[in-house]
């Protein structure tokens, strides 16, 4: 089958790589649906991080049960299945403490921007649906593998509660999925930022009430403004690099919390002007697979459509179109089908 893999900076191919199939008892393959390109493949696709060898990509993915190791008792053949980017046993103590992200048996997805992907643990990894799905609920479902359950674990990080006021650092998938998810949580007041009119709009239609266009401390001012010089209760930091956490740290009330999701690149964070901001600090690889029954209830019983922040489809042999558009900004993020 043919399968996306990338050699090196801007150098992503469409080609022939042996099918998956079952290594291992608690293995199962899945025939996709729809994948898609997430923000932080743009890490290596920008040269940021850099790739050894070519290496297939993918991590966010859902579909149809093809076949099942003799281990696995919780999926079957024939299931649609939405799976975590974090694969895990979900039964180790860390997992049953709700940090599925840190399993003791922890692995990461990386293959699924293909026809069919190979998912370790099964049975603790994958999640099904009583039906199948109608198509229209495809985009919103991938979401719940990856970019809906980073921003929901950020504003569950960054303790959003009902009448608060929530900054969200970043603009996009994850940071526009984390404005939705704070306004779920109950949130009267969300900041977004951001300088792109598009963003902004689907920002204001999840639910922000303010847009800042500024950054760093000129960014952290206007917050200031609109909190009366207070600063949010929450902060959501959804971009990984050091100017957008110490725009977050410097953007939060002392006492207040902050979310971290955006994978750390460059950051040197000094610890002595974090210590006088007194704000408390959780974040990391998010535990999606904590909150999947429950993301993927609310889009099967369509109150919340996610899936908009899909703004390109392509059939994925286009799937290096995919990778120029978001990273050239014409695209907030790429759905693939395919």
């Amino acid at each position: 089958m043919r399968v996306t893999v990338i050699y090196g900076p801007r150098d992503v191919r469409f080609e022939d790589r042996e099918a998956p199939r079952i290594e291992k008892p608690a293995d199962a393959i899945i025939r996709i649906s729809v994948t898609c390109v997430c923000g932080s493949d743009l890490w290596a696709y920008r040269g940021i991080q850099k790739v050894a060898q070519p290496t297939p990509m993918g991590h966010e993915y859902c579909g149809i049960v093809e076949e099942v190791g003799s281990a696995v008792k919780n999926v079957k053949p024939g299931q649609f299945v939405i799976g975590s980017f974090c694969i895990s046993d979900n039964t180790c103590p860390n997992c049953r403490a709700g940090y599925q992200s840190g399993c003791q048996n922890l692995q990461f997805m990386g293959t699924a921007q293909a026809p069919y992907v190979r998912v370790p643990l099964a049975d603790g990894t994958l999640v099904p649906t009583a039906e199948l799905p109608s198509d229209d609920l495809l985009p919103s479902l991938l979401t719940t593998s990856d970019v809906l359950g980073t921003g929901w674990f950020a504003a569950d990080a960054a303790n959003v509660k009902p009448g608060s006021t929530v900054a969200v650092v970043g603009d996009g998938a994850v940071g526009l999925l984390g404005v939705l998810s704070a306004k779920l949580m109950g949130a009267e007041r969300i900041i977004a930022m951001s300088r792109h009119a598009k963003r902004q709009q689907l920002a204001r239609e999840f639910g922000a009430t303010d847009i800042v266009t500024e950054r760093g401390d000129e960014g952290v001012a206007r917050i200031k403004e609109l909190t009366n010089g207070v600063g949010a209760d929450s902060v959501l930091e959804c971009v990984g690099t050091e100017e957008s956490m110490m725009q977050a740290i410097s953007s939060t009330r002392p006492g207040g919390s902050i979310g971290y999701v955006g994978v750390p690149h460059g950051m040197r964070l000094d610890v002595f002007p974090v210590f006088f901001h007194l704000v408390y600090l959780h974040g990391g690889p998010a535990p999606v697979r904590r909150y999947l029954p429950d993301l993927i209830k609310l889009v099967l019983e369509r109150k919340i459509n996610p899936g908009k922040v899909f703004d390109l489809v392509l059939p994925l042999e286009q799937v290096a179109e995919g990778y120029r558009a978001m990273d050239e900004r014409r695209a907030i993020k790429a759905l693939l089908r395919p």
